[in-house]
């Protein structure tokens, strides 16, 4: 049976089973919310939108401009701040840095991830339970509680100011939520499918990779976005571990950028808009799949 097959078969097994109640949710009249909802709404919009356009606009002015008249527009536009910034050296190996943690941390929560809620999800062994509340319970603790006693690991370890000491515990303090999504996921699949996979001879690695990553890629694009956007933006564990610039991730280098230019405010507003940029752009080009995997696992 393949990945394809099994898809269909599921899709139509789960879905449409009452077609006429969906044709009547589309011809149904939709009713407008309260205005009051659309005013929070927009307000609580335009509270996260306004410092980013302020922050990237104000790359386009020069310092003068902008003592004159903070919240003015560009006038004349000054495109200097980003050129000087993107021929520098110093920008482009932070950037390489972030893309390095960034990537290697989420292939691991990815891949680590996907395996243990495979097991969580399709095989039965004592403790089971108390397992995957372990995990929900690594939601409870974030990275920052425990920082301390993480730098002193890291520490013995041998891995302070090096990439690794950052990877290696976003790895582990990503797991609970790629856990917490991903076992859902799983849990859906139907026992038939397997069952028709060991039929064919299929392995239980076999079908881990030729029915379950397929069957459920709509939770594993979530967690690997979630995943990425998360480290790239991560902060506090660089600014422990990491100590020469060199190996700055982008974070760590803003709050060092803006240090040694505090007097040049434009310049260091067109380093912030910039560091930020990538992660805005996949954000926003995967929001989708972002919540059509939240609400797949709340399904599920």
């Amino acid at each position: 049976m393949s990945a394809t097959t099994a898809r269909s078969w599921f899709s139509s097994t789960t879905g449409s089973r009452r077609p006429g109640s969906r044709r009547d949710s589309r011809d149904a009249p939709q009713k407008w919310g309260s205005p009051f909802t659309y005013f929070v709404a927009l307000l609580f919009i335009g509270v996260c939108i306004a410092p980013v356009i302020y922050i990237v606009l104000g790359g386009f002015r020069t310092n003068s401009q902008i003592t004159k008249s903070p919240a003015g527009l560009p006038h004349p536009w000054i495109t200097a701040n980003y050129i000087n910034v993107l021929k520098s050296n110093r920008f482009w190996g932070e950037f390489a840095n972030s893309v390095l943690v960034a990537l290697a941390s989420t292939v691991g929560i990815v891949v680590l991830g996907l395996m243990v809620s495979f097991v969580i999800a399709r095989y039965d062994f004592k403790l089971k339970g108390a397992m995957y509340s372990l995990f929900a319970a690594g939601l409870m603790f974030p990275m920052v509680i425990a920082i301390t006693p993480l730098y002193i690991v890291i520490k013995d370890l041998g891995l302070i100011d090096n990439l690794l000491g950052v990877i290696v515990p976003q790895i582990a303090f990503g797991l609970p939520t790629t856990v917490i999504i991903l076992v859902p996921f799983l849990r859906a699949i139907p026992n038939e499918i397997e069952e028709a996979a060991a039929i064919d001879g299929t392995s239980r690695l076999g079908f881990f990779v030729r029915m379950v990553i397929p069957l459920s890629l709509p939770g594993v694009v979530t967690v690997s976005i979630l995943s990425f956007i998360g480290s790239w933006n991560n902060y506090v564990l660089p600014l422990y571990i990491l100590n020469s610039q060199a190996n700055f991730t982008l974070p760590l280098g803003v709050q060092a950028f803006s240090s040694q230019y505090s007097t040049d405010t434009a310049k260091v507003l067109a380093f912030t808009s910039l560091a930020m940029l990538p992660a805005l752009v996949f954000f926003s080009i995967f929001e989708k799949r972002i919540v059509g995997g939240l609400t797949g696992a709340v399904k599920g």
